[in-house]
């Protein structure tokens, strides 16, 4: 009798460690399929406003990384051949000084000039120079499925990321899932986030960083564009993220949807017709040609815009009615070599090399 229960002891302690040798090879195998991500929080400079964290997309070092990989692969595109470095380059600020671009699939000329991809950690008052998508994970979609961008077939997408096996365990885990278009915009989306410049020498000179000063001449161009501009390129991000009429128009036909006519595109609001979104003057000396169209090759076109060149329409911005209540913002010679000097130190030099936003590949 004795020997029996000793017998069934020694089997009892044996199921019993088996079940717990068990348990830890399958916690284990969760462990392997559910790593831990890296939380990541952004952060800017001291005299930048504070950063909302995107609560339905939140930051990982994981996902940040992906997304890079994601902006920087040709397999986005339906001809393998395109991806969204192609029109957003690092080196001028993710833009790519072309007035309007026809690398795009079907080799036809955009409508709108490629904005620069800066500072969007920021951006809460829609995308696009319409503002026709509401955040970055929708706004992805548009390029990447449109015939004369990137004309790719999200299904296809899916598909062909799940062919390679790197994409397969990122995804995994990220997102816990599988190679899914929902969470490619949102990789991206995450990756487009952290793309923060607020380095440049103007930047260093307010934080009083590395001993840097500004010149008279820059000190003077900022004091002019405070003046002459800051009712719209306002703040520490210098812009206000709003939608204006700025003049270059005075007609706005419906042609190709209504392309033309600005914010009203998105909105049926008579009082949008011919506004668009104010772009930051940051790095502004490395993305000509500007406006929403590229229709002007230099900042001495777009100076003297706004000089003598305002057009007048029911919607024209009020703030462009500085010369002594005409419209126009008198600029002299020597105004637009300061406000010129002032632009220049707006340039961060390390943002637009910063190994982190780079072709990981």
């Amino acid at each position: 009798m004795y020997k029996g229960n000793n017998a069934f002891l020694q089997l009892s302690a044996c199921i019993l460690f088996a079940c717990v040798l068990t348990a830890c090879k399958k916690d284990n195998i969760v462990d392997e399929i559910i790593p831990k991500l890296t939380s990541v929080k952004l952060k800017a400079g001291s005299n930048f406003p504070a950063i909302d964290n995107d609560i339905d997309n939140p930051l990982t070092a994981e996902g940040i990384e992906l997304g890079r990989l994601l902006f920087y692969d040709t397999r986005l595109s339906g001809n393998n051949k395109i991806s969204c470095a192609s029109c957003h380059r690092q080196d001028i600020a993710f833009t790519d000084a072309v007035a309007l671009t026809n690398i795009g699939a079907s080799g036809k000329k955009l409508e709108r000039h490629t904005p620069a991809l800066f500072n969007l950690a920021w951006a809460k008052n829609g995308l696009f120079w319409d503002g026709g998508s509401t955040n970055l994970e929708s706004q992805a979609f548009g390029p990447l499925t449109s015939a004369d961008e990137m004309h790719q077939n999200l299904v296809e997408l899916e598909t062909e990321l799940k062919q390679v096996p790197n994409y397969v365990t990122r995804f995994k885990a990220v997102f816990n899932e599988e190679v899914k278009s929902a969470n490619i915009v949102k990789a991206l989306a995450q990756f487009q986030r952290t793309l923060i410049s607020d380095g440049s020498k103007y930047d260093q000179y307010v934080r009083k960083e590395n001993n840097v000063s500004l010149l008279d001449v820059e000190i003077s161009g900022m004091n002019l564009v405070k003046a002459k501009c800051g009712s719209c390129h306002v703040g520490e991000l210098f812009t206000d993220d709003l939608f204006r009429n700025n003049g270059i128009d005075d007609t706005y036909p419906d042609d190709l949807e209504g392309i033309y006519q600005g914010r009203f595109r998105v909105t049926f609001n008579l009082a949008d017709l011919g506004k668009f979104k104010t772009p930051s003057l940051r790095n502004v000396m490395l993305t000509a040609p500007y406006m929403h169209d590229g229709r002007f090759k230099t900042i001495d076109d777009v100076l003297e815009h706004y000089n003598s060149g305002i057009k007048i329409s029911a919607t024209l911005d009020k703030s462009l009615y500085q010369n002594n209540g005409n419209v126009g913002i008198p600029i002299s010679a020597t105004e637009k070599i300061a406000i010129k000097a002032f632009l220049s130190a707006l340039t961060d030099n390390s943002f637009i090399s910063n190994k982190k936003f780079s072709n990981p590949n």
